[in-house]
Order: structure tokens, then C-alpha cells, then sequence
């Protein structure tokens, strides 16, 4: 990449997404209420088109390699508020509203659990 490029993608005004090798940018969702992190996934441009056509939270499934609409089984869909790009635009943070839990298991958040020395103990949301 080019200084200028570079420059105009970390400082300018251009929306310029940068996409890994595979073709995918991280997704991260928060609740725009309570900023809990719900949930980290991955777009591709077709997600990222359809996010923002819709206004509802697409994803790029890795394990089945297809468009995702997140809440299109269970019906908890992310209805998206905002988008913030981070500097080199490779991640984005959507700010969401939430129509029921995140993640697949039904907790609220995928988030559910901290790490204490080599264990797992789930933690209720904030």
C-alpha cells in the first residue's frame, strides 16, 4: 500500500474497508444501551453490503461458507444503530439493538463466562 493510501485510510474521510486474505473483516456487536460486547463474527463485502442496506446485522458463516443474517432461525435479530470503523479499517464495532439473546446457546451475550486460572465460570451479564 501506498503512504498516501495508507494516510487517507487511517486519517481521510473515505470509507476504504480493508479485507483479510480470506476476504472477511472482524465484526464486533455491542448492545447500544448497555456497550456489552455480544458478539464477534466476520463480514464479507456481501455481509457488509447487506448490513448496510438493511440495517439488520449480516455475517459471513465460516463453518457453512455462506450469507448470515444474524436472527434469520431464531429470530433475534441485530438491528444496527451505528457503525465505527477502526484506523486501518480492517474491524468494525456495530452498535446494536438486540430482539432477544445473542448468542446461539440463548445467553444474552456469547460472553457468558470468565476465566479463572485453567477454569471456566459463567458470569451473568451486565
Amino acid at each position: 500500500m501506498h503512504a498516501a493510501d495508507a494516510e487517507d485510510r487511517e486519517q481521510g474521510s473515505r470509507f476504504m474497508p480493508r479485507f483479510d486474505d480470506k476476504g472477511l473483516l472482524t465484526a464486533i456487536a455491542l448492545d447500544s444501551r448497555t456497550r456489552e460486547v455480544l458478539m464477534v463474527a466476520f463480514m464479507d463485502a456481501t455481509a457488509l453490503a447487506k448490513t448496510r442496506e438493511t440495517g439488520l446485522a449480516h455475517f459471513h458463516s465460516r463453518s457453512r461458507g455462506k450469507l448470515w443474517l444474524k436472527g434469520e432461525t431464531s429470530g433475534h435479530f441485530l438491528h444496527v444503530e451505528e457503525m465505527r470503523v477502526d484506523c486501518d479499517q480492517d474491524a468494525l464495532v456495530l452498535l446494536v439493538r438486540p430482539e432477544g439473546p445473542a448468542c446461539h446457546t440463548g445467553a444474552t451475550t456469547c460472553f457468558y463466562r470468565v476465566l479463572h486460572d485453567d477454569r471456566l465460570e459463567r458470569v451473568e451479564p451486565a
